[in-house]
């Protein structure tokens, strides 16, 4: 059991029933009456977000939920498949679980598969990739103060604004917690 002291940015506790993760919280102490934690939440099943006020030293259950690293390997059209490093045990993942993870994901790529009771519940990929540019429109030179930007489209059929000398065929590192260019990879 944790109390609203234990809360930290990330942590997983288990509220009402459902996997909810903080995302932020504030302790809060008026003058008058007991001091309250607001706190945002994001059911990690549906996305959902949730905002909700608890007394000060209220208890919950702390999920614990196991990361392993597993090597994704191919898409079926249903399902994404993954292999464990070490055992070479192959699982099914829907698509529902990956979610929108996948435009950052080519084969042979290494994830962290998130564990709840022995079931998949998330899948996180690395905050840097190196993916190649697949499609992009050459850049022409302009009027402009600063540097302009074109769309290009990435092997995994991700799309993200580069920078006017990126050429296709050139494989780029990409944030992928915003989907932004970072730089060339040679």
């Amino acid at each position: 059991m944790i109390s609203t002291a234990d809360f930290r940015n990330g942590m997983v506790i288990v509220l009402d029933g459902d996997l909810m993760q903080i995302v932020e919280f504030q302790h809060v102490k008026p003058g008058k009456g007991g001091a309250f934690v607001r706190t945002k939440f994001k059911n990690v099943l549906t996305g959902r977000v949730l905002e909700k006020t608890f007394r000060s030293g209220e208890k919950f259950d702390e999920a614990r939920i196991e990361g392993q690293i597993w090597q994704y390997l191919y898409h079926d059209g249903d399902f994404f498949h993954f292999m464990h490093k070490e055992t070479y045990e192959q699982l099914e993942v829907g698509e529902d679980i990956v979610g929108d993870k996948a435009k950052w994901m080519k084969e042979q790529t290494d994830v962290t598969l998130m564990f709840y009771n022995g079931r998949v519940i998330m899948v996180e990929v690395p905050f840097f990739v190196a993916l190649q540019i697949a499609q992009c429109d050459p850049g022409v030179q302009g009027d402009r103060a600063t540097g302009g930007t074109k769309p290009a489209v990435l092997e995994t059929g991700a799309t993200v604004q580069v920078p006017l000398f990126v050429q296709e065929g050139e494989v780029i590192r990409v944030d992928t917690r915003t989907g932004e260019y970072i730089e060339r990879v040679s």
